[in-house]
Formats: structure tokens, sequence, C-alpha cells
């Protein structure tokens, strides 16, 4: 006879631990320099800095597309093969994938950036709140090859590919919870996705309106209020999401409501 060990092993907490860290990261990138500029009648940034500030937001944006990516992939193994989910996802390998993930949006992000001498000309004021990615490739004169990299890294590395990962991971959750035949149970195993879910959709959102959207004058003056979203609001949201999405947090809730 099998035990069966009642302390909670899930790796998809291990996974959610990443993305405070990054909501952490992304933010101490961004907003102390917002609020600093919005007491200065004329902001100024050096080019060290706003470099160094665009690369380590791309850097902690890609990292957190393949965290959504892995915790897709996790989703999947738990509602395919849930007996197997804690084997298949151990400890080692959950450290490992941490690993990777990190590694690879170094590599992927930061050494493309940094490898390149970028060459600025003509004026030298970024049109938007921060050392945002597109708004200063707009400065780049020096060589075609620099904005087609950035771009590269940007447009395709970052957003569609990884999108792409999640969509087809999804598609085969679908798959597997329609074979299920109790409706109930249907809802049930699906839900434990809706968190993932939410967070995916408020990350790709605001980053599709951010970097894949038509470059006029009007897209851009919002492309500055939804960066300023993703920033500072988006980090705050995600723990709340997957807080509020927890059974024990919503029973301390609703014993703190009918105590007032």
């Amino acid at each position: 006879m099998v035990r069966v060990d009642k302390q909670l092993h899930t790796p998809m907490y291990f996974f959610l631990s990443n993305l405070p860290f990054l909501d952490i990261c992304y933010s101490s990138n961004s907003v102390p320099f917002l609020l600093f500029s919005g007491l200065r009648d004329y902001p100024t940034i050096s080019y060290t800095s706003c470099y160094a500030q665009m690369t380590t937001a791309l850097f902690l944006g890609m990292t957190e597309c393949l965290i959504l990516d892995v915790m897709a992939y996790d989703r999947f193994i738990a509602i395919s093969n849930p007996l197997c989910h804690t084997i298949i996802m151990n400890d080692q390998v959950c450290i490992q994938l941490a690993v990777v993930t990190w590694a690879s949006a170094f590599l992927l992000a930061v050494i493309p950036i940094t490898a390149i001498l970028a060459s600025f000309c003509g004026h030298n004021i970024i049109n938007h709140f921060t050392c945002e990615a597109q708004a200063l490739l707009k400065l780049i004169w020096s060589d075609t090859l620099v904005r087609l990299i950035l771009g590269l890294v940007i447009g395709i590395l970052t957003l569609p590919l990884h999108f792409t990962f999640i969509l087809i991971s999804y598609t085969r959750i679908v798959v597997v919870v329609l074979r299920i035949r109790s409706a109930e149970a249907r809802l049930i195993t699906f839900s434990t996705c809706g968190s993932h879910l939410t967070v995916v959709t408020i990350f790709y959102g605001t980053a599709t309106c951010m970097y894949l959207k038509p470059q006029s004058r009007k897209y851009r003056d919002q492309g500055k209020v939804t960066s300023t979203f993703y920033s500072a609001v988006s980090p705050v949201l995600n723990p709340l999401i997957y807080t509020l999405r927890n059974k024990d947090v919503k029973d301390a809730l609703r014993k703190i409501i009918k105590k007032k």
C-alpha cells in the first residue's frame, strides 16, 4: 500500500515565488524615475542610465514571459497527468527550469543589446515617461542592423513566440478537460488555471498595446499610459489575483466581512 503524503507540494507555488520578485524589480526599475521626473519640469537622464533601464526592462519582461510559459506547462502536466505531477515536476526539475528561465532571458535580451554599439544623433528627447525600448529605438541611427536585432528581440522573441507556446499548452488542456465526463469536475479542473489565465491576459494585453500597436501619434500617447499601468499597477494586481483565488484566503476574508 502506498501512503499519500498530505503535505502539499505544488510546483506552481515555486514558480509563483518568482513573479513577485520580478514585479518588485520591474517596478523598482521605472517607478522611482517616474516619481522623480514628475517633480521636475525638464527631467534628464544619462545615456548609461537610460540604456541600463531599457535593458533591465527587456530582461525582466523576457523572464516573465518564460516564467508564464513554464507555469502553463506545469498546469498542463497537473491536469493531464495529476498522479505523476509531483514526480515529473519535482524540486530538482523546478529549480532547473527556473535557472534555465533566468539564464535564457539574459542570453536573449541582455547579450544582444549590450553586444552592439548603438549611436544616437539628432534630438535627444525621448517621447515617453521612461526609457522605453521603442521610444529609444527612434533615436538610433548608427546601423539598420541595430534596429533589426532590437526589433527582433522585442517584437518576436518577447511576445508572439511565448504566447503561441501558452496557447498550445491551453489548447491541450482544453482537450484533456473536455474528456472529463462530469461537468462539475470539468469546471473545477479548469478553474485551477483561472489565476494564470488572468495574469497572462493582463501581461500580454498590455505588452501588445505597448509593442505591437500602430506607430501613430494617437497610439504613442496611449502607449505611455499603458506602460505606466504595466510598471506600476500590474505588479500590484498579480499578487492579488493569485491570493484571492486561494480558498483559505477567501474563507478568511468571508470571516472578516461577517464579523464587521
